[in-house]
């Protein structure tokens, strides 16, 4: 019966239909108002790496001096370089990796193609691993590569076919920063929503941008190559000169740690408690023990990536639908109530209450399933305006098949929800009393 039905709501939908298209687009623009907005949050807000998330950590440790200290204070999301390479020897968890950002000149050689500034991250050899970054020529560089601080690295797609054409360039050099450095792999497209592996200082921010080159972490502090990005330095700061900023306590250096299971952070929480205990005697970290290990979607949650804003946009979206509901509840009472004579016929003619009901709340589904098909189209419509606002928003401004499915399935479910108390209705009225007034 269910086809039956749903053929009688198809052709029900010629009957006023004045009315039927006010239902039409009311539904429309609630459901595409909201799921705009919703697609949006659920773009941000993805876990960018499902598979590992919950055993990728952040640690972050409390190296602040004691002169302004409270009990929420909270540590800093960066460390300092000391703290940094003592991590990377710890020998904790399954890989570490310490990450800043760089910015560098490349000398192509060609008359054609003059120096030009590009911007990446010195890492250490786990990143590549750690991060599940994907190569289109080559790999990273090895572990006695990094140990020796040679001048190697690793290019992005882009860069590469921009100095090299679509070649693989691996053994070939690029000049930067006054040497040449040998290329050891290309990474193919990898641009990861949100950007999780650097939320901080990323240029382009946390959804747009990507690095375009990565060279050895001790590579690049071999070259002082400064931080491109957040510096914050407490208590006197930094000494003079190159290696009094790396003595300093200047919090500049990213820090990653990964686990072989979610279990692996309390073993990382113990460490840096008797790290810091132990560098105590040293006379560093004069506030009381203070450190946070988080995995990836509490890091991205700590930085705030979904702003508040956004959260604030979807509810007031959500809130937009409702009203539309409302709305074509009152359009679905009208449009059932003008055919009380035929539902009174049908009952005299021996149709149950519960067919009623299906009868009607099938044609309210297929006023539902039209209504979400124009919506998918308004969402487009919303999206492509959201994409308007920034570069960021346009990245994350786009809907998948999942979110396709759930906007018609949003639609249905909505106008199903709507014709419960029309459908309602319309099976109470009394066959007797309609063909009496026929």
């Amino acid at each position: 019966m269910f086809g039956y039905y749903f053929g009688l709501g198809l052709r029900n939908l010629r009957r006023n239909p004045a009315l039927t298209a006010l239902m039409v687009i009311t539904l429309a623009v609630g459901v595409a108002a909201s799921m705009a907005t919703l697609t949006v949050l659920y773009v941000m807000s993805g876990d960018p790496i499902p598979h590992k998330s919950d055993r990728l950590f952040v640690p972050r440790l409390d190296n602040a001096p004691l002169n302004g200290y409270t009990a929420a204070d909270e540590p800093s999301d960066q460390m300092t370089y000391r703290d940094a390479t003592n991590l990377l020897a710890s020998g904790v968890g399954a890989r570490r990796t310490a990450v800043y950002g760089v910015v560098s000149g490349i000398e192509s050689g060609r008359p054609d193609l003059p120096p030009f500034l590009v911007q990446g991250v010195a890492p250490t050899a786990d990143f590549f691993a750690m991060f599940e970054t994907p190569f289109l020529y080559g790999a990273a560089w090895s572990k006695e590569d990094e140990s020796a601080k040679r001048d190697v690295v690793v290019l992005n797609r882009a860069i590469s076919e921009k100095l090299f054409g679509k070649t693989n360039p691996v053994g070939k050099r690029v000049r930067m920063e006054g040497a040449d450095f040998q290329v050891v792999g290309v990474l193919d497209e990898w641009k990861p929503l949100p950007r999780y592996y650097r939320l901080i200082n990323g240029n382009g921010g946390s959804f747009d941008g990507e690095d375009e080159f990565f060279i050895p972490f001790q590579t690049a502090v071999r070259h002082e190559l400064n931080n491109n990005g957040n510096n914050n330095c407490s208590g006197d700061g930094a000494s003079p000169g190159w290696q009094g900023w790396l003595d300093s306590e200047c919090d500049w250096i990213q820090f990653w740690f990964e686990g072989e299971s979610a279990a692996d952070r309390q073993r990382i929480k113990d460490y840096l408690t008797a790290y810091i205990t132990d560098q105590k005697k040293l006379g560093r970290f004069p506030r009381p023990v203070n450190t946070r290990v988080e995995n990836v979607m509490e890091w991205m949650d700590h930085l705030n990536v979904v702003s508040n804003d956004s959260k604030l946009s979807t509810w007031l979206a959500f809130g937009f639908l409702l009203v539309c509901l409302v709305n074509t509840v009152g359009l679905l009472l009208a449009k059932f109530s003008a055919r009380s004579g035929e539902i009174g016929v049908r009952r005299a003619l021996g149709a149950t209450r519960p067919e009623i009901f299906r009868q009607y709340l099938t044609e309210a589904g297929v006023i539902g399933l039209v209504g979400g098909l124009l919506g998918l189209l308004l969402s487009f419509g919303g999206l492509w305006l959201i994409s308007l606002q920034s570069d960021e928003m346009a990245v994350v401004a786009h809907m998948d098949w999942m979110m396709l499915g759930t906007t018609l399935a949003l639609s249905v479910a909505a106008s199903l929800l709507a014709g419960l108390l029309p459908t309602w209705r319309a099976c109470q009225v009394t066959p007797a009393l309609q063909l009496k007034t026929q």
